[in-house]
């Protein structure tokens, strides 16, 4: 893997360093459903031409993409918040039994300065819900420790076959209003 930048100047620019970081460990193929604490790096994905960035209409549709990709001979990750762990825990089996190799960033919510009691519940879940189903996660509050967790975690995924999930805490978003 190439060397990737290190975030030196405000945390706000984690997003820039992470695209880096994406591309490093050679990630040609990003699947989202739109989310706001992800907006920057989706649109940095898409502007990457070495990149193919598809906009998903649910977070399932992201695993499956994940998996054909690697059939494809390519690295993909999945973006999601974690609202939508919950809507694709049954379809993490796919990766996890066949050992298909799996990257996904969660921005968190229902943890810290949360407006939205409907996302408390599973944002309290997330992390239970996907080690249950087999998926290993590696949570970050602070934008220093994002970027050595993404490269550890691609190795993990695209080297050893790996199920990894990586919750990014909430106090590395803005905070959200309505």
């Amino acid at each position: 893997m190439a060397s990737a930048p290190r975030i030196d100047a405000s945390p706000a620019d984690w997003p820039d360093a992470l695209h880096a970081r994406l591309r490093a460990a050679d990630v040609t193929q990003a699947s989202y459903v739109p989310d706001a604490g992800h907006t920057r790096l989706i649109n940095l994905l898409h502007a990457d031409p070495a990149v193919t960035a598809t906009v998903l209409t649910t977070e399932e549709e992201g695993i499956a993409l994940a998996a054909g990709t690697w059939l494809g001979g390519a690295r993909s990750v999945v973006l999601m918040q974690s609202s939508g762990v919950g809507n694709c825990i049954n379809m993490l089996s796919l990766p996890v039994i066949a050992r298909f190799p799996l990257l996904m960033l969660v921005t968190m919510r229902g943890e810290w300065a949360e407006f939205n009691p409907w996302q408390v519940p599973m944002g309290a879940a997330t992390v239970a819900a996907l080690q249950a189903i087999g998926v290993r996660t590696y949570h970050v509050d602070a934008p220093e420790d994002l970027l050595e967790t993404v490269s550890a975690a691609a190795i993990e995924a695209f080297d050893g076959d790996q199920q990894i999930a990586i919750p990014i805490g909430q106090r590395m978003l803005e905070v959200k209003k309505w």
